[in-house]
């Protein structure tokens, strides 16, 4: 696990931390998007200046290195998953954009009606509208998992019984970002195809990938998607990867140049995996983001952040109940979870928290969260989140707490 020294040394490489804002930034909303070492920026700033050119169009230098950035960047994500070969790396601009191709090319393909969708009541509305619309135009039927309002963790029994010969889609969150559930999708992967072999099983790992190591070849996913964004790169590197067989099973999602094998008047063939799903130009910028991102991750070790993180989230958590007069917390008790410490004051509006905490310089998040369902299911329409990185401290997690104080102080709350 990071000791604090190596803490105080990462935080150098952030540098919003190093800008006079109104107040010094406490940035706790990692969950929506991470912030950005100077190692990812300048690898940026080196591309634009030496490398920039559209790859895989060109014989000249600089399209040789584009393209070089971009495949490598490809070899360094398939690494990173343990994905069997670089050719089950698709690249998109985000998981949701990764959902909808899935949704687009396999599902609208491939459903019928009386098949069966399975997912979570916590899912993202990007692993739920998807399906929802998939399910309108193929008349089949979309079936929900709830967890248990106390635990917030899914039953496994009634998980099972979810799962019939009719399941043709089950896709799940690898880690929510509101209560912080972290399912045992291997365990659930692995009944699904005990029952239906052919069943295509889908992991939304966007909040998982950031705090713990993937391997989708453990896992026996047959596609999983992630964003860049969240674990440290800039944003447009999303990433799709599957099982190749699979992926040239499916029709292209969008049509163009570079995902052409031949082009006539009056028919045109199509490029294998993956370069069927990357028309038109790539946003090479964000790919090579993607590479320093997964470089400095690694040096650090996917396993000292995971210890890291939890250390701040167990603490922040145990911190929060000491207010549980005036303060409700919808993050699972488990101990096994993603850290986001998602809560409500009884009597304040999540965006007046949210609101009055920004006075102080402390970055959190109000809303639903793309996540209407589950807060309805929860018997509310939107709450606050405060979310943790391994550059975050305990001197942090202390300062956000102590100013719930002063929202409590400022909105009268336990005055009337």
């Amino acid at each position: 696990m990071l000791n604090k020294k190596e803490v105080e040394e990462i935080r150098k490489d952030f540098l919003y931390l190093d800008k006079k804002y109104n107040n010094p930034i406490v940035y706790l909303d990692n969950a929506a998007t991470s912030q950005k070492p100077i190692q990812v920026i300048d690898s940026v700033s080196e591309y634009y200046k030496y490398e920039n050119a559209n790859p895989h169009r060109g014989a000249h230098t600089l399209s040789v290195l584009s393209t070089e950035v971009y495949e490598n960047g490809r070899k360094k994500v398939a690494k990173f998953i343990n994905a069997r070969e670089e050719s089950e790396v698709v690249f998109t601009r985000n998981t949701t954009e990764s959902l909808n191709l899935l949704a687009y090319s396999y599902a609208n393909e491939k459903l019928k009606e009386g098949d069966e969708i399975v997912i979570s009541i916590m899912e993202h509305h990007s692993n739920l509208v998807t399906w929802q619309e998939a399910a309108k135009k193929t008349n089949a039927k979309l079936k929900y998992l709830y967890i248990d309002k106390k635990t917030k963790q899914l039953d496994f029994e009634e998980f099972k019984n979810a799962i019939t010969e009719k399941t043709k889609i089950f896709s799940i969150t690898q880690a929510s970002n509101v209560v912080g559930t972290m399912p045992d999708v291997e365990k659930m992967i692995k009944y699904v195809k005990s029952v239906n072999k052919d069943c295509i099983c889908i992991v939304d790992c966007a909040q998982y990938i950031p705090h713990n190591k993937v391997d989708v070849q453990k896992l026996g996913c047959d596609f999983l998607v992630f964003s860049g964004h969240k674990m440290l790169s800039i944003m447009g590197a999303g990433v799709l990867y599957g099982r190749k067989e699979l992926l040239n099973s499916l029709k292209p999602f969008l049509y163009g140049g570079d995902m052409i094998e031949y082009v006539f008047e009056d028919k045109s063939s199509y490029l294998d995996a993956p370069g069927r799903f990357e028309a038109g130009t790539q946003d090479v910028g964000a790919v090579k983001s993607l590479i320093s991102a997964i470089d400095y991750i690694e040096n650090i070790g996917i396993e000292n952040i995971r210890d890291y993180e939890k250390s701040l989230m167990d603490y922040a958590y145990d911190r929060i109940l000491e207010k549980s007069d005036i303060i409700d917390v919808y993050t699972t008790n488990d101990k096994n979870r993603s850290p986001v410490l998602d809560f409500n004051f009884k009597e304040a509006h999540p965006h007046d928290v949210a609101s009055i905490m920004d006075s102080f310089g402390i970055a959190i998040r109000s809303g639903h969260h793309c996540a209407q369902p589950l807060h309805r299911y929860l018997q509310t329409n939107f709450s606050c989140r405060a979310s943790f990185a391994f550059y975050n401290t305990i001197e942090e997690v202390d300062f956000f707490i102590e100013h719930l104080e002063d929202v409590r102080r400022l909105m009268r709350i336990g005055t009337k």
